[in-house]
């Protein structure tokens, strides 16, 4: 079970970057956002990993998985665009506006 501790690092960074946001600004709003967003990128993944595994252009060694499956994707490949979905907008939403110049 390889991949599913390889995504640990991920998912907590994940989920303290965007609780660490939940101070600033539009809170609710981001994560509307960002779960709509989750959605929409796990359903590409669940359709293209699908499609790229069953032609054969990757394969998983099968004792490096945790061996639940939507389809042939292993849910492993489910938590990077997900925690995409959350942690990019809540790393914009911490990062120091920068100021313009004249």
């Amino acid at each position: 079970m390889t991949y599913p501790l390889i995504l640990i690092p991920f998912v907590v960074i994940t989920a303290v970057m965007t609780l660490l946001s939940a101070r600033r600004p539009d809170f609710a709003r981001r994560m509307r956002a960002s779960g709509w967003t989750a959605l929409a990128l796990a359903a590409l993944t669940a359709v293209f990993d699908n499609l790229m595994i069953a032609v054969g252009l990757f394969s998983y060694p099968p004792e490096h998985l945790s061996g639940l499956r939507i389809g042939l994707a292993p849910l492993e490949d489910f938590a990077y665009p997900i925690c995409a979905a959350f942690l990019v907008p809540a790393l914009f939403t911490l990062a120091p506006a920068r100021r313009e110049t004249a």
